[in-house]
C-alpha cells in the first residue's frame, strides 16, 4: 500500500469565576439563554456520572443508552450520522439524474446518472452472473509458466482488477517532494492483516478455517467444482501465509524512514531476480520508470523467491481468487451475498446488507470512480461560500494558536522552533472541494453495464496515476471526495484538507455557538495540523521532504513525551481480552491531544477577552469540551472493534475522548477536577507536547 495521508477516521480569556462557581452545571430546563444556536442536547447527557470520573459517559451517556447499531452497520456514531445525512443528499441527486436518459452525452449528469442506473439494474447484473470474470480467468488459465506472472499481474494491476501479489503506484518522492516516484509495496493478502495468518490462538485458527471455506465457496460460484475449489482455497492460504510472514508490521510501516528504499530498476532486479520486473512495467505501459521506492525490501525479496518456487497451479489458484474477490461485490446476488457473509458478517459482525442504492452509491462516490463528478453536484446543494469562508477564518486562528504554542515551548530549542514555524507557515489549506475538478470526460459510462463502468473508471484512475511519472507535482488534487466525512494531512504536500462532507453539524455549523464549533471542527483542524508534527509527520520538513530538522536534544525531549502517550493508550482496555496498541495509534493520539489543546487556545484567543454567556447552564469552556466528546461518540460491534484494534491507527472513540482530556489542565479547570479524580492524571505521567 502506498503512503497515505493522515486521515481523521483513519480552537481569549475565559472568566475563571464562571468556571469556579459552576463546576458541575445543572441542565437548564427553561430560562434565558444566548441568541446563538443551541449548544447541548440535555437528552444526550448522563448527569449521574461525574464529568471528572468519565467524561465520555457524562457527555454521551443518554445518547449511548438509546442508540443502537443499525443492522447494516458495524459502527454508529457522529461520523455515521453525518455520513447518512450526506448520503441522503447525494441519493436525491443520483435519483434525479438516473431517472433521465436524455442528458447531454458526456455531461456530469449523464455520467453520474447512468452509472447509478447501471448499478441499480439488478436484472441485467443477475443475467450476466459470473460472465464479467471470464476474460480475467481466461487470462490466468492461459499462463504457460511462472514467467507469465509478470504480464498477468501487470494486466490486473493496470485495470485495478485484483491480481494481488504486491502493490504498485506513483506518489511523491518522500525525499524530493517536487518529483513523482514509482512506489513498490507489500500486499496481496485477503485477510485484514498479516497477524491473521500467523497467530496461533483458537479465534485466529477458526477464522482462517472460515476464510478457506469462503474462498472455496467463491471459486464454486466462479465455475469450479467443489473438490477443485477446496484444493485451490488451500493453495491460496499457502501463498498468502508466505506473503504475510514476509510483511512489515503496521507499527513499523508508520515510520517513513523504514519504508524508503530508493533504487534503480537494475538494483530491484538484483534484489528479486526471479520476477520479470521490466516485463511487468512494460505491461503497465511504462516506457521509462526511473527509480523505484521499494517500501518493504524483505517482502519484495520473498515475493521474488515465491515467483520461482510457488508452482504454476498454485499461482493460478491464487490469482483466480483475487480476481473473483475483487469483482464479487459488483456481480450477481450469489457473489454479493457470499462476499458479505465473510467480510461483513463473520469479520465485522454485521447481520444485514445495506440497501442496494447505498452500496451502489458507495462504489460511485470514490476517487477511483465518479466521486468528484458527483461531488460537483453535491456541493451546489450542501456547502455555501459563507461556510467555506468561516472555515478559512477558523483555520487561520488555529494556525496562529499553534504558532504561539511553538514559540512558548519550554522543551524545544531555538533552531528547531525556527524550522517548526517555517513548516507551519508553509501549510497548504484546502476547504470544501477542489478548485480544479478532475476531468472525467474520458471515462465511458454506459447504462446496463455496471461492472464495465466500474472497470473503466478504475482503469482511468490507474492510468491517471501512472502518467504522473515525469510530470510536475499536481497540487490541486484531492485524496477524498467532497461528500466524505473525514479530513487529512499529507506530509509530502504539507497540506491539510477538509472536505465539505465533514463541515456540517456536529462538527461545524456556520450559525452555531463558537465554543461548539471550536470543540468540534476546531479540534479536527488542530488534529490535522498536529499531524505535521506527530512522530511520523515531524520527520518531514516545510517542503514535504523526509529530512531531519530537529536537534538531537530536542528529538529526545519530544520522544520522552510521546513515550508517555504510548504508555497511556497501551493501558486502555477496548475489549475484555485486548487493549489499544499505543504504538500503532501513536500518531493519531498525538494529533488528538495537540489538536484539542490548540483548538481551545484558538477559541480563547477569538474571544478577545470577552466572557461567553452560559447556554443551557454550561459555560463556554464546558460547551467546548462537551462537543469534543460528542464528535467521538459511537457504538460498535465487538467483532468490528477487534478488526480495528488490529488494523486501525485510530483509537476507539471512548479513548479519543478521555485520553486527551485526562491530560488537559484546561479541562480540569472547566469542570473543577481535583486530585484523585479518574480524569485528572498525575503530572509526572501526563504527556504535554504542545
Amino acid at each position: 500500500m502506498l503512503r497515505l495521508p493522515h486521515a481523521l477516521f483513519s480552537l481569549g480569556l475565559v472568566a475563571t469565576s464562571l468556571v469556579a462557581q459552576s463546576p458541575l452545571p445543572q441542565v437548564a430546563k427553561a430560562g434565558k439563554t444566548a441568541k446563538t444556536a443551541k449548544a447541548i442536547d440535555p437528552a444526550d447527557l448522563d448527569l449521574a456520572v461525574k464529568p471528572c470520573d468519565d467524561f465520555y459517559q457524562y457527555a454521551n451517556g443518554g445518547w449511548l443508552k438509546r442508540s443502537t447499531i443499525p443492522a447494516d452497520k458495524a459502527r454508529f456514531g457522529s461520523f455515521e450520522e453525518l455520513a447518512d445525512r450526506n448520503r441522503d443528499t447525494l441519493h436525491a441527486i443520483l435519483e434525479e439524474t438516473s431517472q433521465r436518459s436524455d442528458w447531454k452525452k458526456g455531461s456530469l449528469e449523464q455520467k453520474v446518472g447512468d452509472f447509478f442506473a447501471s448499478g441499480m439494474d439488478q436484472a441485467a447484473i443477475e443475467k450476466l452472473g459470473a460472465a464479467p470474470l471470464s476474460p480475467w480467468l481466461a487470462r490466468i488459465e492461459a499462463m504457460k509458466s511462472t514467467r507469465d506472472l509478470a504480464s498477468v499481474l501487470a494486466a490486473f494491476h493496470g485495470a485495478h482488477a485484483g491480481g494481488g501479489g504486491f502493490g504498485f503506484g506513483v506518489a511523491q518522492d518522500a525525499k524530493n517532494s517536487t518529483q513523482y516516484l514509482a512506489q513498490l509495496s507489500q500486499g496481496g493478502l485477503g485477510l485484514p492483516d498479516r497477524d491473521y495468518y500467523t497467530k496461533t490462538d483458537a479465534k485466529s485458527k477458526d477464522l482462517r478455517e472460515k476464510y478457506v471455506a469462503h474462498v472455496a465457496k467463491m471459486m464454486v460460484l466462479a465455475g469450479e467444482d467443489s473438490m477443485d475449489a477446496r484444493a485451490h482455497a488451500d493453495a491460496v492460504m499457502i501463498v498468502e501465509t508466505r506473503l504475510a510472514k514476509a510483511s512489515m508490521s503496521r507499527v513499523d510501516q508508520r515510520d517513513p524512514q523504514k519504508t524508503y528504499h530508493k533504487m534503480l530498476v537494475s538494483e530491484l532486479e538484483q534484489m528479486a531476480p526471479q520476477f520479470a520486473w521490466r516485463l511487468y512495467f512494460k505491461g503497465l505501459g511504462l516506457k521509462q520508470v526511473g527509480d523505484v521506492n521499494v517500501r518493504q525490501p524483505a517482502f519484495i525479496m520473498e515475493f521474488g523467491s515465491m515467483a520461482e518456487d510457488i508452482t504454476l497451479p498454485e499461482w493460478r489458484a491464487y490469482l483466480r481468487w483475487h480476481a473473483v474477490s475483487s469483482a464479487a461485490p459488483h456481480l450477481s446476488r450469489a457473489f454479493v451475498d457470499e462476499a458479505f457473509d465473510f467480510n461483513s458478517r463473520i469479520l465485522n459482525g454485521i447481520p444485514q446488507q445495506q440497501d442496494r442504492w447505498k452500496r451502489v452509491q458507495a462504489v460511485l462516490d470514490t476517487p477511483s470512480a465518479l466521486g468528484e463528478a458527483a461531488g460537483q453536484l453535491y456541493v451546489k446543494q450542501a456547502f455555501s461560500p459563507e461556510a467555506k469562508q468561516k472555515m478559512v477564518v477558523l483555520i487561520e486562528n488555529l494556525r496562529a494558536a499553534l504558532k504561539e504554542k511553538i514559540v512558548a515551548l519550554p522543551w524545544m530549542g531555538a533552531d528547531t522552533k525556527q524550522q517548526a514555524l517555517k513548516k507551519l507557515a508553509a501549510f497548504g489549506v484546502k476547504v470544501g472541494y477542489p478548485d480544479k475538478w478532475k476531468d472525467a470526460s474520458k471515462i465511458e459510462v454506459v447504462r446496463g453495464d455496471f461492472y464495465g463502468n466500474i472497470m473503466r473508471a478504475r482503469a482511468f484512475e490507474t492510468r491517471h496515476n501512472l502518467e504522473k511519472l515525469g510530470q510536475p507535482i499536481d497540487r490541486t488534487e484531492w485524496g477524498m471526495t467532497p461528500s466524505t466525512v473525514n479530513a487529512y494531512y499529507s506530509p509530502t504536500m504539507n497540506e491539510i484538507v477538509f472536505p465539505a462532507g465533514i463541515l456540517q453539524p456536529p462538527f461545524f455549523d456556520a450559525k452555531a455557538d463558537d465554543a461548539v464549533n471550536y470543540g468540534g471542527i476546531g479540534a479536527v483542524i488542530g488534529h490535522e495540523m498536529t499531524h505535521g508534527f506527530d512522530d511520523s509527520g515531524s520527520q518531514f520538513d516545510a517542503e514535504g521532504n523526509l529530512k531531519n530538522w530537529w536537534t538531537e536534544a530536542d528529538k529526545k525531549a519530544y520522544e520522552s513525551r510521546t513515550d508517555l502517550v504510548v504508555k497511556e493508550f497501551d493501558a486502555f482496555k477496548a475489549l475484555p481480552d485486548q487493549n489499544v496498541n499505543g504504538k500503532l495509534t501513536l500518531g493519531e493520539n498525538i494529533a488528538d491531544l495537540g489538536g484539542l489543546k490548540i483548538a481551545f487556545a484558538a477559541w480563547q484567543k477569538s474571544l478577545g477577552g470577552r466572557s461567553p454567556d452560559p447556554i443551557d447552564g454550561f459555560t463556554g469552556p464546558q460547551r467546548f469540551f462537551l462537543n469534543f466528546a460528542v464528535i467521538w461518540r459511537n457504538v460498535i460491534r465487538p467483532e468490528a472493534q477487534r478488526v480495528r484494534l488490529n488494523t486501525d491507527p485510530h483509537s476507539p472513540g471512548r479513548f479519543r475522548t478521555i485520553g486527551p482530556l485526562s491530560n488537559l489542565p484546561e479541562f480540569y479547570q472547566a469542570f473543577g477536577c481535583a486530585d484523585g479524580d479518574a480524569m485528572k492524571r498525575a503530572e509526572d505521567v501526563r504527556p504535554s507536547i504542545w
